[in-house]
């Protein structure tokens, strides 16, 4: 990893996911000189955009990011890619991962951005299921760089970039590694311990499914609403930070330090205040960002079963106690009429079922799973 940057400005990066993040990040990239292949499987998407021959990016960055290859073909999209970059709900980690398997080559880094809770375990349970022998680095980041929406195909806005961007590989002595080829785009980005500190450093879990039951009303007004503006309220503010407590107690069970949200916060957008709903509002980047008008989004339908079920499960593991995450998941399936909990990731589906605190803790640093 010792190339000089002019170098690894020809990496070529394929994203998987032209959604709000992926379209954000295939323009930013593009901007910034690199070659870009998105993936998406709706082809209206694709058509808009290899139309175009590329995306319109406006807010923080701007400018018109030509695009190398806009393709619904999975083999096509990353073969001769150096950085396999996932950028799509973590409820489709799995079957990308079923897709990609048999086009990897070795030597490709597939970095989940974000992983939620458990995307680079998951992913990696995958490729080992299906007999994956190609030589591949998994990595993860704690949360997407960008708060951006796209509106349209072909155009994305990036109302804020973070400071700064956790990530960590598995196993986590490629973290570095990993780390400095991605600062050539993205300097913001930092080595984590692990990936259960990635993971379990998934504000999204925090910050998305209890608020958005809590505004149940709002939600269902038709109104017009912000999401963190008018629905972070004091009283919802202070119990996401009771929430975030077991977070945190769940991290420290497996030996991992994390910032609380209220500190991530401050790290992340140099937002602060006395709370977290005074923090939330001082937060700029959030400024444009509406509230839903249903339920049925990914703030539930994802950030519950990727999100708080396998850090409930991990807390239960270790003997935590998380009755508030267990009672946003149990309300989140009331209210949207689904199991969310079976349909999660669990230990069985993170490789990690069977293992003992320690045994895991050695397989996310070394990769190398207990013999069985």
């Amino acid at each position: 990893m010792s190339e000089p940057a002019s170098s690894k400005r020809q990496l070529t990066w394929a994203v998987i996911g032209g959604g709000n993040g992926g379209q954000a990040l295939s323009g930013h990239l593009a901007l910034m000189g690199f070659r870009v292949r998105l993936f998406d499987i709706f082809s209206q998407t694709i058509d808009a955009i290899r139309a175009a021959g590329g995306i319109e990016v406006d807010g923080v960055v701007e400018g018109f990011g030509h695009i190398e290859l806009a393709t619904g073909d999975m083999a096509q999209a990353i073969d001769g890619a150096d950085i396999i970059m996932i950028v799509a709900p973590a409820i489709a980690h799995r079957d990308i991962a079923l897709s990609c398997a048999p086009h990897l080559a070795d030597g490709q880094i597939i970095f989940v951005h974000p992983g939620a809770t458990g995307g680079a375990l998951e992913i990696n349970k995958v490729l080992r299921d299906q007999g994956c022998d190609k030589t591949i680095t998994l990595a993860e980041a704690e949360s997407l760089l960008y708060a951006c929406r796209s509106q349209k195909p072909g155009f994305a806005t990036i109302f804020g970039i973070k400071n700064e961007l956790m990530v960590s590989a598995l196993p986590a002595t490629a973290t570095q590694q990993v780390v400095e080829l991605l600062s050539t785009a993205f300097p913001q980005m930092y080595a984590g311990a692990n990936v259960l500190a990635t993971s379990l450093g998934n504000a999204n879990a925090m910050m998305h499914p209890a608020p958005t039951l809590l505004n149940t009303s709002l939600i269902e007004s038709g109104r017009d609403w912000r999401y963190y503006m008018d629905g972070i309220t004091p009283s919802i503010g202070a119990f996401v930070e009771a929430l975030d407590k077991e977070r945190l107690l769940v991290a420290a069970a497996f030996g991992v330090t994390l910032p609380s949200i209220m500190e991530w916060y401050r790290l992340r957008y140099g937002a602060t205040g006395e709370t977290l709903s005074e923090t939330v509002k001082r937060n700029q980047a959030y400024a444009g960002v509406q509230g839903q008008k249903t339920l049925h989004t990914r703030y539930l339908l994802e950030d519950i079963p990727t999100g708080l079920v396998p850090m409930a499960h991990l807390g239960r593991m270790a003997g935590v106690e998380v009755s508030r995450m267990e009672t946003v998941i149990r309300l989140g399936e009331f209210m949207v009429g689904k199991d969310l909990t079976t349909s999660g990731r669990s230990l069985e589906n993170l490789g990690l079922a069977g293992m003992t605190i320690r045994q895991i803790r050695e397989y996310i640093e070394t990769g190398v799973r207990p013999i069985e």
